[in-house]
């Protein structure tokens, strides 16, 4: 099954959370699958705190899940992983994403050239 391509809003919110270097890092990181929070945030080389942000802005998009696991001592854990995503970025895409924008997301109508 081939997943639709994302609407305007959705395109705008994934290249808006991709366009952040710390969160590209956290999926580049991601892509070479799945890991916990602490570990991530060692590899990543920031806090948990700002990790934790960074996770739930890409999360939010749908560019990442976290999942909750139980360590072998009982522990909670969260793993996070890379969503199944395809972004194809050509004019056309842009285009046919640009006329499902909402319209404060569209910004001033074009001037007419006279």
């Amino acid at each position: 099954m081939t997943a639709s391509p994302p609407t305007g809003d959705e395109l705008v919110g994934m290249l808006s959370a991709l366009a952040n270097p710390i969160r590209l890092r956290i999926v580049a990181t991601l892509a070479g699958g799945r890991d916990y929070v602490s570990h991530l945030a060692r590899e990543i080389g920031v806090s948990r705190p700002l990790l934790h942000m960074h996770l739930q802005r890409l999360e939010a998009v749908g560019l990442i899940v976290g999942h909750l696991e139980l360590s072998t001592d009982g522990k909670a854990m969260k793993y996070f992983e890379v969503a199944d995503f395809a972004l194809l970025l050509t004019p056309a895409a842009l285009a046919q994403a640009a006329t499902t924008l909402t319209p404060s997301e569209r910004g001033p109508a074009p001037k007419e050239h006279t």
